[in-house]
């Protein structure tokens, strides 16, 4: 998980919401992801078995959703989207697919072959133990830049949403080939 390349889209999507709904928000995104993780964690070979699915088949639907959210944002020509937030971008796409996406989801299947689950286990807890801290304290960077700034940021997180977008779906299908 890539928690501090997470956080200028965390910022992005997030502008504009008060510190108590935001709070709720990084705490659903984190449990959602979690969940994820975890159910993962004991089904995924055999559900990725069971239909046929390979990593790369998951990387490309996972970026085809993040690449329609960010020209979604991009599109949006005034702030008022951007300044209220759905609630809902904490499952998705904060939770699935930027916090718990494709690679990660992938990297448990190859820990849990090479470790255990034991052992990654420990690790996931350690990994959402650093998100929320993380997470929890990137609201001062939005006070430091100011509004106009953090308006120009979102827009940028929205471009860099897109290339990772791209860039998984790319993997995804360099995978398949």
């Amino acid at each position: 998980m890539d928690t501090l390349g997470l956080i200028p889209l965390f910022l992005g999507l997030t502008q504009g919401m008060e510190s108590r709904e935001l709070r709720r928000l990084i705490f659903s995104a984190a449990a959602t992801a979690f969940i994820i993780a975890i159910i993962f964690l004991f089904t995924g070979t055999a559900v990725f078995d069971f239909l046929g699915i390979k990593s790369g088949d998951f990387r490309i639907g996972g970026g085809i959703v993040l690449l329609v959210l960010a020209i979604q944002d991009l599109a949006s020509s005034n702030g008022s989207e951007r300044r209220k937030p759905k609630s809902t971008i904490g499952v998705v796409p904060i939770g699935i697919p930027l916090i718990m996406g494709p690679a990660a989801m992938t990297t448990i299947l190859v820990l849990v072959d090479s470790y255990g689950i034991s052992m990654t286990l420990g690790a996931l807890v350690a990994n959402f133990i650093v998100v929320l801290v993380l997470l929890l304290n990137a609201k001062w960077i939005i006070r430091i830049m100011g509004e106009a700034g953090s308006q120009a940021f979102a827009k940028v997180a929205s471009l860099f949403m897109a290339g990772i977008a791209v860039m998984m779906i790319r993997s995804g299908i360099e995978s398949v080939l």
